[in-house]
């Protein structure tokens, strides 16, 4: 009898056999890290004291944990290569940011690392350069169903994990018991990274077919939609580009998806969202930000388009990045 093995099964053999070795972070070009600390107590929603953050393979999410807590370490898993850096908000706004960068040396362990502030003012490595705020951020996972946008409010456990390998990092996240309306679901997401691009792929699978799963990008203010579907049809991007950055300067946003995996589009006040077919099959998608400020960065809208249309060409031919 066949065994069928999934992304998430497989990024669990990886995590397993990489971290015996050791990960020498001068020379990588890709990190994944989750930081918390250990050593302190709750009040309420809030982690008073602890001495130090602690890097983790694997973290479960305390059941008091909410945004602003400040046991974990700029709020959630990073992930990062030679050329650009990302978190996710882990809690109920389950929100991707971007962390842009002006070098190509890893950057996510000195982030932080003085209780949140540092990272939102621009140092020598970059900053935090998107305001989620409500939105979806980019590329990250909410349900949108009757014209509203549901996150992961009631969630029964949160348990991440990071993974680095010579060729590429990355996180798992999975979700028990995600109940958004009447529905009570398991779900994964598989956030992977690779040297030298600015994308990463995301995977995600929930335990039951639902309407309404959802991914997409925050609106803001001074951008431009941007779509385009590839010549066989079968893939296509939606993006944005503008002076959406917090600086404020130029920043690209996009996401590439197959069509075939999308029910619709919607533009909301928030976001522009796109809604999947309910599955319980994987799919994945490719998210990403680009910066005008990242060494040899794109800095027009016309460079941005020519950037998007030469992945699209890709993904046209290959079926993958």
């Amino acid at each position: 009898m066949k065994t069928k093995i999934t992304v998430a099964a497989l990024f669990l053999i990886g995590f397993t056999s990489v971290n015996a070795q050791k990960y020498d972070i001068k020379t990588a070009k890709t990190y994944a890290e989750i930081s918390a600390k250990t050593d302190g107590h709750w009040e309420g929603r809030k982690y008073i004291g602890g001495t130090a953050f602690k890097n983790v393979d694997r973290l479960k999410l305390a059941p008091e944990h909410t945004d602003h807590s400040f046991d974990i370490r700029y709020e959630g898993p990073g992930w990062e290569n030679n050329r650009i850096g990302y978190r996710l908000y882990l809690d109920w706004r389950n929100a991707i940011d971007i962390f842009g960068k002006k070098t190509s040396e890893m950057i996510l362990p000195k982030v932080g690392q003085d209780n949140f502030d540092s990272y939102h003012e621009m140092s020598d490595w970059g900053a935090d350069i998107l305001k989620a705020g409500k939105g979806i951020g980019i590329g990250s996972i909410d349900r949108y169903l009757n014209n509203e946008k549901l996150h992961f409010r009631e969630v029964d456990s949160t348990i991440a994990a990071v993974v680095n390998k010579n060729d590429q990092s990355g996180v798992k996240v999975n979700y028990y018991g995600w109940k958004t309306a009447s529905d009570k679901i398991d779900f994964t997401s598989v956030l992977t990274i690779k040297p030298d691009q600015l994308y990463t792929k995301h995977t995600i699978q929930a335990s039951k077919e639902i309407k309404g799963i959802c991914t997409g990008i925050v609106k803001q203010k001074n951008t431009e939609l941007l779509k385009k579907e590839s010549k066989n049809k079968k893939w296509a991007y939606l993006a944005t580009y503008g002076t959406q950055s917090l600086v404020p300067d130029k920043l690209g946003m996009a996401i590439f998806y197959e069509v075939k995996t999308i029910e619709n589009i919607a533009d909301t006040d928030l976001d522009y969202l796109l809604i999947f077919k309910p599955t319980t099959k994987e799919t994945s998608f490719y998210l990403l930000g680009a910066w005008e400020q990242e060494q040899n960065g794109i800095k027009s809208q016309e460079e941005f388009v020519k950037y998007l249309d030469a992945q699209l060409e890709i993904l046209n031919k290959k079926g993958k990045m």
